[in-house]
């Protein structure tokens, strides 16, 4: 190891999510030598959190069943875990880690997995709701489930119509709740796909009997005798005995801000997961980075980019050559509908529809620029998306004209133009 690492360094992580485990795990096979400790506020020993709104939700089985790693692998590979525990600051002089106990952590290298909590808005009533909850750990979807469960015929209101709002609602539907979302704009998952696939998910949940409903904004919450009304501007009211939020997220960037990181939308990294101080790392949700491929700085809220970026990080402070250069992916999970997503479609200017015509639900939605393709939406077509992936990649020119052809041959050599 290049790095001058030794038996006594210390590695300090701050957030153990997919990106702060998965470093850890990484760094001790790079070859790390010193100690590695991963510090959470969360008391919960460390668990994946795709499946908070999907499986998880409608599952009779314990967080124990989606830990990310077992309490054994963590003393096999000598990471000391530090659960329910705050964080107060962060000391660049002393390199130190302070501790809301008042005891510290000497760090020679530290990394920020801090990722994100969700945005909690400030609608008159919201914090006098009956059975109010965010979706975003264990403990929540403990509460929503319980609360389900022990209650027939639940009315359900999720305020955001975005893909975890959209998944909560698939998954409470198979508990036999009675759901409806309410999505502030004209259409659901505005910012992040076409107007074709928002069309397609919104007819998915009528059909499931699931109620989304386009400029709904919400105004105000009242509680009469422990049960809710959600009121939106436009005069419609929403009886809820149960209400979900679900309209985003803020950027655990506190610390880092505190401590003088650069911050710019995230905690801003170069290509080594380096933040503007050389001794301190950020990785996941929190962070704001350059993709190489698209050109330009983002910030992802992606078990992908958390999990790539924590190799990234583990191979720089091991000493190695390296530089984060993946295509950005995703998924979704709604009812019997697998959306598998690639790429980063903002700035496109033409859309593709590729339907599947032997197939029930099978199409896949293509974003380009120009002739390049920026990304591709696949419902229920594995193939779609890895042929996507592979174009995106290797800036392939595509026959938009057979790719739009269902009766053409859908394979990589046919759609590739000559």
């Amino acid at each position: 190891m290049s790095e001058n690492t030794t038996h006594t360094q210390n590695c300090v992580v701050i957030g153990a999510s997919h990106a702060g485990v998965n470093f850890a795990f990484v760094l001790r096979r790079e070859g790390w030598q010193g100690s590695i400790t991963l510090i959470d506020i969360d008391p919960t020993l460390p668990y994946h959190r795709p499946p908070l709104s999907k499986a998880y939700l409608t599952s009779e089985d314990g967080i124990e069943k989606n830990l990310l790693k077992s309490e054994e692998s963590y003393k096999k590979e000598n990471v000391e875990l530090r659960l329910g525990v705050w964080v107060d600051a962060i000391d660049r002089k002393n390199k130190t880690v302070n501790l809301a106990d008042g005891s510290t952590l000497p760090y020679d290298k530290l990394v920020l997995a801090t990722g994100a909590r969700p945005i909690m808005p400030p609608i008159p009533g919201l914090n006098t709701a009956q059975n109010l909850f965010p979706l975003r750990s264990a403990a929540d979807v403990a509460n929503i489930r319980n609360t389900v469960v022990a209650n027939k015929a639940l009315k359900v209101v999720i305020i955001g119509g975005g893909y975890i709002g959209l998944e909560t609602a698939a998954s409470l539907k198979k508990l036999d709740a009675d759901v409806t979302v309410l999505e502030r704009e004209s259409r659901i998952l505005a910012r992040v796909t076409a107007p074709e696939m928002s069309a397609f998910f919104q007819k998915l949940h009528a059909d499931n009997d699931v109620a989304v409903l386009t400029e709904k904004n919400v105004i105000s919450i009242e509680n009469n005798q422990n049960k809710n009304t959600v009121v939106c501007s436009d005069g419609t009211s929403y009886e809820a005995d149960m209400i979900i939020v679900g309209v985003g997220i803020h950027v655990n960037k506190e610390l880092a801000e505190k401590a003088g990181l650069t911050i710019e939308n995230g905690i801003r990294v170069n290509e080594r997961a380096q933040t503007n101080d050389a001794s301190i790392y950020a990785i996941g949700d929190c962070t704001f980075h350059h993709n190489l491929h698209y050109n330009r700085y983002i910030r992802l809220e992606s078990v992908q980019n958390a999990v790539d970026q924590a190799k990234i990080a583990a191979a720089a402070i091991a000493g190695k050559e390296c530089c984060y250069n993946a295509i950005p992916w995703f998924w979704s999970d709604q009812y019997d509908v697998k959306l598998q997503m690639v790429g980063l479609f903002e700035g496109y200017n033409q859309v593709v529809v590729r339907e599947e015509v032997d197939k029930k639900n099978c199409f896949s939605v293509w974003y380009f620029k120009g002739d390049t393709l920026l990304s591709v939406d696949a419902v229920n077509n594995a193939k779609a998306y890895v042929y996507g992936t592979k174009f995106i990649k290797g800036g392939e020119k595509i026959d938009k004209e057979k790719l739009s052809d269902p009766k053409a041959e859908f394979k990589p050599t046919n759609l590739i133009a000559q």
